[in-house]
């Protein structure tokens, strides 16, 4: 596959230009309103046709897989950083903290972590390498008496799960109750009790505005925004 792809030829500038504001639109798209933005969005905010946009990107998951490649690139190099760390519990909860951080900021990432692409096989190896090392990461606290025998690595999905309904609110809201939500999970995950760590700070939460405005909910009539 690589020595197929090093033989194409370079894009002349004018089709490069073309290619990489697709992708700069559909990155800021996708981390504003999800994966569910469609490609004729992204083609006509590009300011390029629909035939162009997918000469570049035959599929929306060749397009997703490009925009998120940095994305994931960072949870594998997150998850090597926390495997390299001598306290396992400090691993563990830096790279929880830090994934979650990363699905709040972006609506778009958070999407496509927790969403299966077949055809994507770049972003199915990452994942799956991010996910072994969540495992070897639980293995680990487990092993040092430092997190709960019965938590398992489903669990830690279950997290990024119930993180990714975050993303309803403001930008700033969703990445303060993500830490709060991480804070809690956390402190009922670890083993060691006599230790426990401050919460972060509480959120005020409006739950008619996030059921109003939640990125899979219809608007109802007279709410902001709404018909």
């Amino acid at each position: 596959m690589g020595a197929e792809v090093s033989h194409l030829p370079p894009l002349r500038a004018d089709a490069r230009r073309n290619r990489d504001r697709i992708v700069d639109v559909a990155r800021t798209l996708f981390a504003d309103r999800g994966l569910d933005v469609p490609m004729t969005a992204v083609a006509r905010r590009a300011g390029v046709g629909a035939a162009t946009l997918y000469r570049r990107f035959p599929t929306k998951e060749a397009l997703v897989t490009q925009v998120f490649a940095d994305q994931f690139a960072r949870c594998v190099a997150v998850v090597d950083d926390a495997l390299a760390d001598p306290d396992p519990w400090r691993g563990l909860r830096d790279v929880v903290a830090t994934l979650c951080a990363m699905q709040a900021a972006d609506r778009g990432f958070c999407a496509a972590f927790v969403t299966a692409f077949p055809d994507a096989i770049d972003i199915g190896r990452e994942r799956d390498r991010a996910l072994s090392g969540l495992a070897e990461l639980v293995r680990r606290a487990q092993e040092a008496g430092l997190l709960r025998a019965d938590v398992t690595v489903d669990d830690l999905v279950l997290l990024l799960l119930a993180n990714r309904g975050l993303v309803a609110g403001t930008a700033e809201e969703a990445r303060a109750a993500s830490r709060r939500l991480v804070g809690f999970v956390l402190d009922a995950l670890r083993a060691d009790r006599t230790h426990r760590e401050p919460l972060p700070p509480p959120v005020a939460v409006d739950l008619h505005r996030l059921l109003d405005t939640g990125p899979d909910r219809p608007r109802r009539p007279g709410s902001p925004g709404g018909p």
